[in-house]
């Protein structure tokens, strides 16, 4: 099985793409007042900082484990990954529905629209090519066959690579929006236009946060591992000699590239503890030489029944088929 690769390059590239983006939105909305060039900029700006956010998740998912972490920092990834989407959704998607209902109401009309066309198509350039950056490093993720991107990004277990994605979707949709708007508020002399594409800009960025914040916090609370590493763990533990049986196991992905993995095997009877204490190790030994993103690992001699009845003190009648020890 192949790791997932790491997001870092397509968050980097978002991070810089923004930081260029925001600084150009902010002089341009200054200029002319355009109110959906001010929900641009606060976008680009959140954006920023939500990339910010992200690159300091993964660096502190990476820290080694620790008396007071045992399992290591893995979800504090997922966990700035929820408080992104958050942000996306109180911020972003907030200030722009703002800004729009304000120039609704107030009315100002656009100064100097040329300003905007050049502002919004450098924007589109600059998002464009993080885009396509965020494009490719996700691709790159998706499973051999025929998974959509949707379904790729559902089983996706990096969230800073399907945000970076969304989030830098939802830059170039709302580009396009703005510069809808401030064609028709400029040519039909009608500033409604304009506060109606700052509302529109902020539904969509409300949508992404939503999506992203479900998906985030799927992770945080805990997803088991993908199928395919479940099934690759019982091969490898059913082709030892000691081994009468797969029970089931327990998986729960804890960062991108750190998975925990409970094992429940029934060994054969004429063994003594000693010599299961020795399959035990190299089953171990061989799993882990075959998927290093399982950093921790527990192996449970057991009997299918004993297996079979822990199941249902976990989950009651109805329960998955890899399910707990």
């Amino acid at each position: 099985m192949r790791h997932e690769p790491s997001s870092r390059q397509s968050v980097t590239a978002a991070l810089i793409g923004n930081l260029l983006v925001a600084a150009t939105k902010i002089m341009a909305a200054v200029w002319t007042g355009s109110s959906a060039m001010t929900s641009e900029a606060v976008h680009s700006l959140v954006d920023s900082g939500n990339e910010i956010l992200l690159l300091y998740g993964q660096h502190r998912a990476a820290k080694r484990p620790d008396a007071a972490h045992p399992l290591g920092h893995g979800r504090e990834l997922y966990f700035w990954s929820f408080i992104v989407a958050l942000l996306v959704f109180a911020v972003g998607s907030g200030v722009s529905l703002y800004q729009g209902i304000v120039q609704i109401r107030e009315l100002h009309p656009i100064q100097d629209v040329r300003v905007s066309y050049i502002v919004l198509a450098l924007a589109f350039i600059f998002e464009g090519a993080s885009w396509l950056v965020a494009v490719r490093q996700f691709r790159t993720m998706r499973r051999r066959g025929a998974d959509s991107l949707f379904e790729s990004f559902r089983r996706s277990k990096d969230p800073p690579a399907f945000m970076v994605l969304f989030e830098d979707s939802a830059a170039l949709l709302g580009v396009l929006i703005a510069a809808l708007g401030t064609y028709m508020a400029a040519s039909l002399q009608m500033p409604v236009f304009d506060g109606i594409a700052s509302i529109l800009i902020g539904l969509v960025l409300g949508a992404i946060a939503i999506l992203l914040a479900r998906e985030s916090k799927s992770l945080l609370i805990g997803e088991t591992a993908s199928h395919e590493l479940s099934e690759s763990i019982r091969s490898i533990a059913a082709r030892d000699p000691a081994v009468s049986r797969v029970n089931g196991l327990l998986s729960a992905q804890l960062a991108p590239d750190q998975i925990l993995v409970a094992l429940s095997l029934e060994f054969a009877d004429e063994l003594r503890v000693p010599q299961i204490e020795e399959h035990v190790l190299q089953i171990e030994q061989n799993i882990r030489a075959r998927h290093r993103e399982v950093v921790a690992l527990f192996i449970k001699p057991q009997t299918p029944h004993a297996f079979t009845e822990a199941r249902k003190r976990r989950f009651g009648g109805e329960f998955p088929a890899d399910s707990a020890l």
